[in-house]
């Protein structure tokens, strides 16, 4: 039993972050500023995309993502049940209508298979997610997508060092969503970022993130002089501020060092958990680089004699702090009365949601912290198999 409780996703934050951050306090540069900019600036040269543009989190990126396909009522974008709501509230947020497919049951990410009879008249635009940091089969999606005429937006909240046969995740499809939340591989406390090679579409992401102002506040408030703005359309207030980008640019320096690191802890665990009845992810797909951001166990009566409810509490119990990514979207009281979707309309993805159990995976954590957790899923399936 650990005298201390792992907290889940905790991120690590080194010497150069805090003193970025003091710096910009020193500064009294906090909002919208050079740091936003420096960001936005390394983040697209790291991805080898044209443009980028930073907002306050990956939820905010995926709305303002959506805002750019002008969905008319009726119009309808295809995504997956296995995700966060986020995902699917962008598409509401925006106009239009979500759709959901069932995933793969060894990947848990959607396919052209499982999106295709899904596609309709009124289909806009296709929406991946590259769950758990593993990449979608993203060429037959895009042949799907061009086959139809349909834009894809790609969810990366999980994938910031995802790879698709040399390609990275997010710029793909049209237009790529990040986030830089505490829990993910590059942390900036809350944070986004979206990234394309559609001038036009960034310049009205960037627009539509602060209330809809032809300039910044950067570009009113800086030494080269006040511009004055004009408000173009009706935006939101979505934009990052300099104290979360000033941690951002020096994670990203680290990304690969760090991806390194929770690649030794993934291994660990498959060589760890081998043999308890657990259902440990799949390997990686050949010509791909998976982002290794969640370790999703899955937990059931029958293979390792607990029950997924049962092992939550037991984890807890061990001072382990764990997650459920996700409950399937089906699940969920207010998409069941609104959109009339049923559990049985996804099978694959709620049978999922109901068994997935997240570890700790960060590379914040110690060989000992990763032997604990594996020690205490051996100990709770041991346990209840006697």
């Amino acid at each position: 039993m650990r005298e201390s409780f792992l907290v889940f996703g905790q991120p690590l934050i080194e010497q150069d972050e805090i003193d970025e951050v003091v710096g910009c306090m020193e500064r009294a540069w906090i909002g919208t500023g050079p740091k936003v900019h420096q960001f936005e600036r390394d983040f697209a040269a790291y991805k080898g995309v044209a443009h980028a543009a930073a907002v306050n989190s990956c939820t905010a990126a995926l709305h303002l993502a959506c805002l750019t396909l002008d969905l008319k009522p009726g119009d309808e974008v295809i995504t997956t049940a296995m995700t966060f709501c986020a995902s699917v509230n962008a598409i509401i947020h925006a106009g239009g209508t979500p759709v959901l497919a069932d995933v793969s049951p060894e990947t848990l990410n959607i396919s052209a298979e499982t999106i295709r009879p899904h596609v309709s008249p009124r289909t806009r635009a296709i929406m991946v997610v590259h769950y758990a940091g593993r990449t979608c089969d993203m060429a037959p999606i895009m042949a799907l997508a061009e086959e139809h005429g349909l834009k894809v937006i790609e969810d990366c909240a999980h994938a910031i060092e995802t790879e698709y046969h040399g390609q990275k995740a997010g710029i793909i499809g049209h237009i790529g969503c990040f986030s830089f939340y505490a829990t993910k591989n590059i942390v900036t406390g809350e944070g986004g970022m979206i990234v394309s090679n559609d001038k036009a579409a960034i310049d009205r992401c960037k627009i539509m993130a602060l209330h809809g102002m032809s300039a910044d506040a950067w570009a009113r408030f800086s030494d080269a002089g006040y511009k004055h703005y004009q408000v173009v359309d009706h935006g939101f207030k979505y934009n990052m501020m300099d104290l979360q980008a000033a941690m951002g640019i020096h994670q990203l320096t680290r990304v690969e060092q760090y991806w390194l690191r929770r690649k030794e802890i993934w291994q660990r665990y498959n060589e760890g958990l081998a043999g308890t009845g657990i259902g440990l992810p799949a390997a990686d797909e050949a010509g791909t680089r998976h982002a290794y951001h969640l370790y999703t166990i899955r937990v059931a009566q029958e293979c390792c004699g607990v029950e997924r409810d049962a092992m939550l509490e037991a984890l807890r119990a061990h001072n382990i702090g764990v997650g459920v990514h996700y409950l399937a979207i089906p699940e969920h009281p207010y998409y069941q009365n609104r959109f009339g979707w049923k559990p049985e309309d996804t099978p694959i993805a709620v049978a999922y949601g109901r068994e997935t159990v997240s570890l700790p995976l960060s590379p914040k954590l110690s060989d000992s912290d990763v032997d604990d957790v594996i020690e205490a899923i051996r100990s709770i399936c041991s346990e209840c198999t006697r």
